[in-house]
């Protein structure tokens, strides 16, 4: 159904989502609709019941048509059910659809919203498809699982690039990278590394890095200092959260989802089964995001009527339970009243707070592939499960050294990333999960039929082998870290 009478409306896809998902979704498109923004709608159905409809992805092969045909999703939230080998739509979405750029804005709105920091005006970029939300999990003993991290150096020089290119568009001066590359010194490091390489080439904006522990306690105690944030997946999930919460409520933030074929917009905050159908949501986070699609569309003037329209909203005091304050608010509203009042004020512009002017058109960036290296296999960390009585480091060392053929000595054992053999501490704590670091005599270079051999050795003798990760030099540099205390 089209919700404009343009002759050439952008058609757009629409999940009404779980929980809340409906109400807000319903409000925001009686808000489009009252502005006159130039779409059409296409609905699909995605989220919890396709969940229980058998589809473990939580949405079916023809919806996909749909989203791909449409190239860009507006999105409610969704609830993902507990347990049951469900895997997370939201994730699903972002790394079919290579939507790379997760952009969340974070304003105060004070003095009509309460804000502990009245002047926090920041952007959180957010690397969208990589890192620990690849989901790639396996319990490996008894006692130990893992999670592998992930990330790639076009990954990195593509959303840092597209940092850079937002803070120039929307003429903002600085650029914060915030990583853990003093203990992650290979993911994390080449994050930073790409960054302050893909910074060289941005003079007219500052640029600066944090350790991410800092980073996010600055953050919350001083968000004025930040202009732009880029980050990497997990720890930007948490700072935009963490954002939007001290500007005023987590649900006054909208979401984009960026890639270079397709883009779907969200607002932050879960389903909330607890409100849902209650008539008391607030529509905002959807709305905002609304009106980021509409920017990205080409239609940056409806997006700047919907907004100042909603700016006027706040301004008049009617307020949803989530950001209602005595004192701030003049009355509490629900779903339906406020959709009203920002309907009502279609055309005007806020009295107080600062007016929107949106600059039109997407951003663009390209990467180029990564460089060939000189790649050689100079030895092989090989996992055990072993939990023998004591747990006794010596006995596992002993046990490895005689199995090994002749090619291979042991360098060391870690524990938990901790070296425990030779000459490790007794009161290191050991675990049944074990890492033998294998490498060839005399500095050889080693072949994938010697690691074969040193697999079969091990299985003849008793142990048991979990999993291996190959040890190679880049352009002759170890490209492995060190186990500590190594």
């Amino acid at each position: 159904m089209s919700h404009t009478t343009s002759a050439h409306p952008t058609r757009i896809t629409v999940a009404r989502g779980d929980g809340v998902g409906p109400e807000i979704m319903d409000a925001t498109l009686r808000i489009l609709e009252a502005a006159g923004a130039p779409i059409a709608i296409d609905e699909i159905e995605i989220g919890e019941r396709m969940y229980r409809a058998g589809h473990t992805s939580g949405i079916a092969a023809d919806a996909w048509d749909i989203i791909r045909r449409n190239g860009v999703m507006l999105k409610a939230p969704i609830t993902t059910p507990q347990g049951g080998g469900y895997k997370s739509l939201n994730v699903t979405l972002r790394k079919a659809l290579n939507l790379f750029a997760n952009v969340r804005p974070s304003k105060a709105y004070a003095p009509f919203v309460a804000s502990p920091h009245p002047r926090i005006n920041l952007v959180i970029i957010r690397e969208n498809e990589e890192d620990l939300y690849a989901g790639i999990e396996h319990q490996q003993t008894a006692d130990v699982t893992q999670v592998l991290k992930l990330i790639t150096r076009s990954g990195s020089e593509r959303i840092v690039r597209y940092a850079f290119e937002y803070a120039r568009a929307y003429g903002r001066r600085r650029v914060t990278c915030m990583t853990k590359d003093n203990i992650m010194k290979l993911t994390d490091g080449l994050f930073h590394r790409v960054f302050d390489e893909v910074s060289r080439e941005y003079p007219d904006i500052q640029a600066d890095h944090m350790i991410i522990d800092i980073g996010a306690a600055r953050l919350a105690a001083q968000p004025e200092m930040f202009d732009v944030i880029v980050t990497l997946n997990l720890y930007g999930d948490i700072l935009s959260d963490v954002a939007a919460q001290i500007a005023g409520s987590v649900g006054l933030a909208g979401s984009a989802n960026i890639g270079s074929t397709a883009a779907m917009f969200e607002a932050v905050h879960g389903s909330a089964p607890d409100i849902a159908g209650k008539g008391v949501a607030n529509p905002s986070g959807l709305l905002l995001a609304a009106c980021q699609m509409l920017v990205h569309i080409g239609e940056a003037r409806a997006a700047e009527t919907i907004k100042n329209a909603w700016l006027c909203a706040l301004e008049s005091g009617l307020h949803t339970a989530d950001i209602y304050r005595d004192g701030i608010s003049r009355r509490l509203v629900g779903t339906d009243e406020f959709t009203r009042a920002v309907i009502g004020s279609l055309g005007q512009t806020p009295r107080e707070l600062e007016a929107v002017q949106y600059r039109p058109g997407g951003i663009k960036v390209q990467v180029a592939d990564p460089a060939p290296v000189t790649k050689a296999l100079v030895g092989v960390d090989v996992f055990l499960d072993w939990n023998e009585a004591g747990r006794d480091p010596q006995r596992l060392g002993a046990a490895v050294e005689a199995a090994a053929p002749g090619f291979w000595r042991l360098k060391m054992l870690t524990n938990r990333g901790v070296k425990v053999y030779p000459d490790g501490l007794p009161e290191t704590y050991c675990t049944d999960h074990w890492r033998a670091r294998m490498l060839p005599q005399n500095g050889k270079e080693a072949r994938f039929a010697d690691v074969l051999a040193l697999l079969q050795a091990f299985d003849q003798h008793g142990l048991q082998v979990i999993k291996t990760e190959h040890l190679y030099t880049m352009n002759g540099a170890p490209a492995y870290s060190l186990g500590q205390g190594e």
